[in-house]
């Protein structure tokens, strides 16, 4: 979204004397601002002490209705850009800014800094310190020539300067205006320091709305750009998350991170998006030499990376053969994680095959957050369509399809893809979540559904509907996420 300036005085002479009729006014209210600086009042200074004006001292902020509206440009030509009656230089960043106290007071950061006992108070130059690496000339500029416009042009590729030194000098008003801008241009290439930016300058909302793109699109957009802006506690809050769109299955998170990692390391790897997990294994299984066998997360290089890598739920990449050997191969994780969660999974086998435990009875949403397995896919289009996700679920053969506009649970007796047998128990229980997304080619979501946690009971072949897009104006492709829990305390890791 963008906000037009002022533009430069057209050249008709009737419209030229009405803009200098307008820097007239505008030079009066700022003399009688001057006037009125002289009255004594209490003021409240940057922070929460307050401080009284002097003798001389200035008004703490003047009201906006009493700067010269500028819709011609010219008012912002003869004082912000020419500086006519200025009354105050500014200096910052190897440039100087002639200017005038009545409008910089519309800055909180230059209202509490022209009252009071103050040493700027009385000063006619004064110089800015930038501790912010954000701010540079050019926003600096545009922001101290904002006070002078009654709107103004703000980028997507300078939001983040505008938004810093907005920040800097207390103007709410351009603030809010940065975060309309960021909601309107999230993108894979402005995710993150969009992100990094509203954690810096506490625009909250901003850092919810690009935590969820993330959520959504860290394992769709296989940007190399993207996971390579993607910072290790960003990162960790993201593979934490139950909200993660995994499409396929926890060891495509695991998949992901190997990338990441490497992305990490070596920021100038250039290539097809084809090679870049097999560069990936290529390092790492040198590094493994290197070490003398000595596993990645406790080399040296690898320890920054394990508050990340502990956030995996290892549990459900160990159910199925393939990744457990991947996993053994890569030799990432140390076997002294593995070894707790293959005890884990065996005993949980031992329970699901000579118990008759039903499944989950009460089960408290964090458990669902922290341990359900992940697991998704895509609907390209509307047709009928079904899921299978690889690794063994301890008896249950659970069958996702999609159909009519319905999606439906199944559960399969029939032996297909068990393995070593389907549980032929009456009823089975599971918790489960399931998750519907639509997303537009810049990653923003379009369109969603929750069914939120739910328990089901299922009886042998017996199908349930969970959704209903009947009367939904959906748009495809669509993703289709699912937690599921099918053992109690399943996915707890020892300490």
């Amino acid at each position: 979204m963008l906000w037009g300036r002022g533009g430069r005085a057209p050249e008709d002479p009737g419209v030229a004397r009405e803009e200098e009729e307008a820097v007239e006014a505008a030079v009066a209210v700022i003399e009688e601002g001057e006037e009125e600086s002289e009255e004594t009042r209490p003021t409240t200074s940057q922070g929460s002490h307050k401080r009284k004006t002097g003798p001389e001292g200035l008004l703490s902020k003047v009201p906006r209705r009493k700067r010269a509206k500028d819709s011609s440009g010219s008012v912002y030509e003869a004082l912000f850009l020419r500086g006519e009656d200025s009354d105050v230089q500014i200096r910052a960043l190897g440039e100087e800014w002639n200017l005038h106290r009545i409008y910089l007071c519309q800055s909180g950061y230059f209202a509490s800094m022209f009252s009071g006992a103050w040493r700027e108070t009385t000063m006619n130059t004064i110089e800015l310190q930038m501790p912010d690496e954000n701010i540079d000339r050019e926003a600096l500029h545009e922001v101290l020539g904002s006070l002078y416009l009654d709107t103004v042009l703000i980028p997507p590729s300078r939001v983040v300067a505008i938004l810093a030194t907005a920040s800097l000098l207390q103007l709410d008003e351009l603030i809010q205006q940065c975060g309309e801008v960021m909601k309107e241009t999230v993108t894979a290439q402005t995710v993150c320091s969009y992100y990094y930016s509203s954690e810096s300058y506490g625009l909250q909302n901003i850092r919810i709305m690009c935590l969820q793109w993330l959520l959504d699109n860290l394992m769709t957009q296989h940007s190399d750009e993207l996971l390579r802006e993607v910072s290790l506690d960003l990162m960790k809050e993201l593979i934490a998350s139950s909200e993660l769109l995994v499409i396929e299955v926890e060891m495509d998170v695991y998949t992901t991170l190997k990338k990441w990692v490497f992305l990490q390391l070596h920021p100038t790897w250039r290539g097809p998006r084809k090679a870049l997990l097999p560069d990936a294994d290529s390092w790492f299984a040198r590094s493994r030499r290197e070490s003398e066998g000595t596993p990645f997360l406790e080399t040296e290089q690898g320890r920054a990376f394990v508050p990340v890598f502990q956030q995996l739920r290892i549990a459900y990449i160990i159910c199925d053969l393939p990744s457990a050997c991947v996993i053994d191969q890569d030799a990432l994780i140390p076997a002294t994680w593995l070894t707790p969660v293959y005890k884990e999974q065996w005993l949980a086998l031992l329970q699901a095959e000579q118990t008759r435990e039903l499944g989950p009875m009460d089960v408290h949403v964090s458990d669902l957050q922290g341990n359900s397995m992940r697991c998704g896919g895509q609907l390209h289009r509307d047709e009928q369509h079904s899921w299978r996700w690889a690794g063994f679920n301890f008896g249950w053969d659970l069958v996702v399809c999609y159909a009519n506009r319905r999606i439906i649970f199944r559960r399969s007796a029939l032996n297909k893809s068990c393995g070593l047998g389907v549980s032929l128990l009456w009823q089975r229980k599971v918790a489960f979540r399931l998750r519907l997304a639509s997303l537009d080619r810049a990653g923003r979501a379009i369109f969603r559904k929750d069914t939120e946690y739910q328990m089901l009971s299922l009886r042998k072949d017996q199908e349930l509907e969970v959704v209903n897009l009947e009367h939904q104006d959906i748009v495809f492709p669509i993703y289709v996420a699912c937690n599921f829990l099918y053992l109690p305390g399943e996915g707890h890791f020892p300490e």
